[in-house]
């Protein structure tokens, strides 16, 4: 994978030190990524068996599979700044080692109360996951890397959605056997699984640059030095930092257009199954099959939109783009009635949900740094998991008083116009960014990254 153009000496030696920290890292931390969104997003091929099995009905697992971005969201900033004393390394693995053990408590959820107990707790073990990949992120690529980098990383969640959803059908299919429900088979398996991975992560993920035995001194300087942005000394101590990335109009824009696009895109992963299942898909394997397609849409969409944006050069334009497409493709699906027509506009509205979302975290990685961005990109995925627990709740809640999921999309098309209402103060605050970090060395957001 090419990540830098090379010109002058240091450019090629630079170019080939990613290179070689592309190479280790990001199958780690792609792994890593591709087991939590299978733990956090298999519960949807359950949905149907929980509701026979154990009395959790639409409204309760909308419920319990809101729960889970709760405590994931109290906790998110705390596990990040934990995590920026301790190391991304130790902290990366407690977080596999406590939430692949809680999803393997899922298979002894006996009713509504138990799933939303242990929903809960495992929101609050994988709390700060994501926003501790992205800061490795920070520690190792410039920022010119970045968008691509994180474009790589994000296709393990569409890995997850294409392999995760057959295999955890597969998994279903065992039901019976010994005496478990096919839903507790896979809980158990993907949960041992996980902790598997903690394994790999602590062997294989030094914490920064000049931890990693495999580079030599020069290597580590250079990719330690291009990856810096650098800030002045009044934001070295914890409280400026929270303070400035707390307050600043741009982050809290950026985080409020990243929780309308989590909204639509965690509820369709949620649901997707089920609306699979409504027009009469048979047996848990195919069912899971043909919900695994939303990954295809997702996959196309990291792989194009992070290229988009290298030839585009403007963040801001990339996601207006995505953001109009996404509320067109809701317009339709809405007016649709044909059920095959449906699931492809799914498909495609996923292609822009989260084709976009590299760029969203390569635009905020660009104006923060160290305890900062620990802080900050943390504060941005927070606000974005409130959409997580209101997509999947809303849309149970209205799936049950209504009687289908047609209702549904039209919460979906209110939430896709929203966010492309909100790209003009997007705008403003990033051209405010700008302008600020032209006039202070301090707030540099890309330097000799971009």
């Amino acid at each position: 994978m090419s990540l830098t153009p090379s010109s002058t000496p240091a450019d090629v030696r630079h170019a080939a030190a990613s290179h070689k920290a592309a190479v280790r890292l990001l199958p780690i931390l792609c792994l890593i990524y591709f087991m939590a969104f299978i733990d956090r997003t298999n519960v949807g091929l359950a949905k149907t068996s929980l509701e026979a099995d154990v009395g959790i009905g639409a409204a309760a697992y909308g419920l319990g599979a809101g729960i889970f971005f709760i405590s994931y969201a109290l906790l998110e900033v705390p596990s990040n700044l934990v995590m920026h004393r301790v190391g991304p390394r130790a902290w990366i693995t407690r977080i596999a080692l406590t939430w692949g053990a809680l999803c393997a408590c899922m298979m002894f959820v006996q009713g509504p109360t138990s799933f939303y107990v242990v929903r809960f707790l495992l929101g609050a073990a994988e709390a700060g996951l994501f926003p501790a990949l992205m800061y490795v992120v920070t520690l190792w690529f410039a920022q010119s890397q970045r968008a691509s980098v994180v474009g790589v990383i994000y296709l393990a969640p569409c890995a997850a959605m294409i392999l995760g959803n057959p295999f955890g059908g597969a998994l279903m299919e065992l039901g019976g056997s010994r005496g478990l429900f096919g839903w507790q088979w896979m809980f158990l398996v993907e949960g041992l699984l996980t902790i598997v991975v903690a394994f790999v992560v602590w062997f294989g993920l030094p914490n920064r640059p000049t931890d990693a035995r495999w580079l030599d001194s020069d290597e580590a300087r250079l990719l330690s030095e291009r990856a810096a942005v650098h800030s002045t000394a009044g934001h070295t101590t914890l409280r400026g930092n929270i303070r400035v990335a707390f307050a600043r109009p741009f982050i809290i824009a950026l985080a409020i257009v990243y929780l309308v696009n989590q909204f639509s895109s965690v509820a369709i992963q949620y649901n997707f199954p089920s609306i699979v299942e409504s027009i009469d898909v048979e047996g848990s394997f195919m069912i899971g099959l043909i919900s695994g397609s939303v990954g295809i849409g997702a996959l196309g969409g990291v792989l194009f939109i992070p290229w988009l944006q290298r030839q585009l050069r403007n963040e801001v334009l990339v996601i207006t783009i995505c953001s109009a497409a996404t509320a067109l493709t809701a317009v339709m699906y809405a007016l649709s009635s044909n059920e095959a027509v449906r699931l492809g506009l799914i498909v495609v509205a996923m292609f822009f949900l989260i084709g976009i979302l590299p760029i969203y975290w390569s635009l905020a990685m660009a104006h923060m740094s160290g305890l900062m961005a620990a802080a900050g990109l943390a504060f941005i995925n927070t606000i974005g998991l409130l959409g997580g627990f209101a997509g999947p709740y809303l849309y149970g809640a209205v799936e049950a008083g209504a009687g289908g999921d047609a209702a549904v999309f039209v919460l979906l098309v209110g939430f896709s116009v929203l966010g492309v209402l909100l790209i003009p103060w997007l705008a403003h605050t990033v051209r405010r960014e700008s302008h600020s970090s032209a006039g202070d060395q301090s707030m540099t957001p890309s330097g000799r990254g971009r």
